[in-house]
């Protein structure tokens, strides 16, 4: 039996037009649009299907778009080839997936999202941290690195993404002396990322603390379909699982390496990733080479899913 697994995408992904042509084309992706401007109480599917990028791009709102987004093209892809094995999320992702894991209700996951963005973007001061991406860096050099970089300052692995890519994040300084120890240690390149925060780091602890009664205060269900986490790479099944994965996510490392191991060694060989853009697409390919997958996040993506045949098993 083939297997397959949903993966939903985190920050980053997001662009002004995005989901404006499953709004336009599926009334269930609509649907999905016109809770979110009721649960949030503001236009957020316009900022979407609009912008402008500069709103886009505050965290507060990055997260609650890229949210709906995700969901609304998974009502769209359900309806046309069934639940799936297995779902993932990447950082933010997780929320998604945990909705379409019916664990999560979409309103409740919206308004967790949208304070999740504030406290991590007021958790730091602008300008004071920063993060990087580690392109083939020697993954054992890597400790070393980051110790070296740090003096007295906060520099970690953030996303362990692919064998060729880990993120780091953590004060600005730190952060830039591991860029230059990192391309000293035969790095194919350090890159800046243009984010607000340095997520992912223990920096993140007070947004952390911050979201422990939000989360309390949220009911999650046991889970319809088996979700491997960001914090632990490991298979969960129970809303408690659920509620503990998202609180740990926020100042640890996002394992996405390991998460995609553990859905590969479950057996799963058909892949899709549900919404914005196609980061995971490429991170896969990087994980594990010969595979395929397919990208649902516009309209035109459902139509190549009818092309290849609804049956997941």
């Amino acid at each position: 039996m083939m297997k397959t697994a949903f993966l939903f995408p985190g920050q980053g992904s997001q662009f002004a037009g995005m989901g404006r042509s499953l709004s336009e084309n599926f009334p269930s992706a609509r649907a999905r649009f016109e809770e979110a401007d009721d649960a949030l109480g503001f236009g957020l599917s316009t900022l979407c299907f609009e912008g402008p990028e500069a709103d886009l791009k505050l965290t507060e709102n990055t997260q609650p778009a890229l949210l709906a987004v995700s969901v609304a093209a998974w009502s769209v892809l359900v309806s046309e080839v069934g639940p799936p094995h297995y779902v993932a999320g990447h950082s933010l992702g997780e929320y998604s997936a945990l909705v379409a894991a019916g664990s999560l209700k979409f309103s409740d996951a919206l308004r967790l999202v949208r304070k999740r963005g504030r406290f991590m973007q007021e958790a730091v001061p602008e300008g004071v941290g920063a993060m990087a991406a580690l392109l083939r860096l020697r993954p054992e050099a890597l400790p070393a690195i980051l110790e070296q970089a740090a003096e007295s300052e906060t520099v970690t692995a953030a996303n362990l993404n692919s064998p060729d890519q880990i993120v780091i994040a953590g004060h600005k300084a730190a952060v830039e002396r591991a860029m230059e120890l990192a391309k000293a240690a035969g790095a194919k390149r350090a890159i800046a990322l243009p984010v607000s925060a340095p997520f992912h780091c223990p920096l993140m602890e007070p947004a952390q603390q911050r979201m422990r009664a939000e989360l309390d205060a949220t009911d999650f269900a046991d889970l319809a379909v088996p979700l491997v986490n960001n914090w632990a790479a490991t298979e969960i099944r129970l809303g408690v699982h659920a509620r503990e994965g998202l609180y740990n996510q926020i100042p640890n490392p996002v394992r996405w390496a390991d998460s995609v191991g553990v859905l590969s060694s479950a057996g799963v060989e058909r892949w899709f990733e549900v919404g914005a853009g196609a980061v995971l697409s490429g991170l896969l390919r990087a994980i594990l080479p010969g595979s395929q997958c397919q990208v649902v996040g516009e309209a035109k993506d459902i139509e190549k899913v009818r092309a290849t045949g609804p049956e997941i098993a």
